[in-house]
C-alpha cells in the first residue's frame, strides 16, 4: 500500500474471469503520514481506506472483465461494514466478486480479511465509461500490470467473448 498515493492493492493473486472473482494482497505500511492524524499514539487504517481497497480490487476485476475498454468509477457505497480495526503492518487479503453488470453500471461485493478474520465488507456500485483518453488508458494498463494483472489475456478474453 502507498496510502498517500491511494495505491491500495500491492498484488493481484487470483483473477478468475470465468467466476468473476478477484483476490488481492495489500500490506499496510508500518509508517505513513495518514497515521499521524488517525490516531496520534494509536495508529489505525481509516475505514474509508479499507472501503477504497475493496473498490480498487473491484476496479481491477471490472477492468479485466471488460478487456480494459471501459473505466470503472466508484458511484455508490452500499452496506459497508467495518468489523475490526486494522493496524500498521497488517497483511490484508482483499477479495471481490462481480454481482451485476449492464447499462453502464456494475455492482461488486467485496471484503477484507486479516489474520483469518473478516475486518471489512461492502457492496459497491460503479459507473463504467469509455476511457477519457488513450493516455489515461495506458496509465491504467501500466498500473494493472504492475500489480500482476495479465492485461494482454484480459483484453484477449474480452475480444473472444
Amino acid at each position: 500500500m502507498q496510502l498517500e498515493y491511494f495505491q491500495m492493492i500491492d498484488r493481484v493473486e487470483v483473477l478468475d474471469l470465468a467466476a468473476k472473482r478477484i483476490t488481492c494482497r495489500a500490506a499496510v505500511p508500518a509508517e505513513s503520514t495518514v497515521f499521524e492524524g488517525h490516531f496520534p499514539g494509536h495508529p489505525l487504517l481509516p475505514g474509508v481506506l479499507m472501503v477504497e481497497s475493496i473498490a480498487q480490487g473491484s476496479g481491477y476485476l471490472l477492468l479485466a472483465a471488460n478487456g480494459f475498454t471501459r473505466m470503472p468509477f466508484l458511484a455508490q457505497i452500499e452496506k459497508a461494514k467495518l468489523r475490526s480495526f486494522v493496524e500498521p503492518r497488517a497483511e490484508l487479503i482483499v477479495s471481490a466478486e462481480l454481482v451485476h453488470e449492464g447499462s453502464g453500471f456494475a455492482v461488486t461485493r467485496g471484503s477484507i480479511v486479516h489474520a483469518d478474520k473478516k475486518v471489512a465488507e461492502a457492496e459497491l456500485k460503479f459507473r463504467t465509461v469509455a476511457f477519457p483518453s488513450d493516455d489515461f488508458r495506458k496509465i491504467t494498463l501500466d498500473a494493472a500490470n504492475r500489480v500482476g494483472v495479465d492485461t494482454g489475456a484480459a483484453q484477449g478474453a474480452a475480444l473472444g467473448a
